[in-house]
């Protein structure tokens, strides 16, 4: 973080907030000139600050209004069973987001799907069925109060 300068983080805030800005637009609200904006947006992609573009979809409006967070307990731990529940799981689009967690639960999960059932076809025919789930808890959002991708960087100024 430290190789890091302001500029660069102001770049930074303009991205992550509109991915589709030109490297032109991205120069005028750092207020520097395109080239050295573009070099330095190539470095922090080097240096694997940037790691990808994405374009974000409006879930509602594609008709996947439910998010569910799970947790999830194995049977037991040892390196292979949690090797091989994470391989499992990423390979679900249902899943968005999965974390080992510390605590009661081993696994958080972040499930987005169209409706109710939807999600019990999904966790029934899916989820349960990977091997060695001891124990399984569904959370339901009913609404949804802040959802960002923007990491705080203000706070790293």
């Amino acid at each position: 973080m430290s190789e890091l300068t302001e500029v660069d983080l102001a770049i930074l805030q303009a991205l992550q907030l509109d991915g589709g800005l030109s490297t032109q637009q991205v120069a005028d609200r750092v207020n520097m000139s395109q080239s050295p904006c573009w070099r330095r947006i190539s470095r922090m992609t080097e240096l694997g600050y940037i790691e990808g573009k994405v374009t974000l979809l409006n879930r509602a409006k594609l008709g996947m209004g439910m998010v569910v967070f799970a947790t999830v307990n194995l049977e037991h731990h040892s390196e292979e069973l949690l090797e091989e529940f994470e391989k499992e799981i990423k390979v679900f689009p249902e899943v968005l987001e999965c974390y080992t967690m510390t605590g009661a639960w081993d696994y958080m999960l972040k499930i987005v799907v169209r409706d109710i059932h939807h999600y019990e076809t999904f966790a029934r025919k899916k989820l349960l069925q990977l091997p060695h789930i001891g124990e399984m808890h569904s959370h339901i959002a009913v609404t949804e109060v802040k959802n960002t991708t923007a990491l705080p960087l203000s706070t790293q100024l």
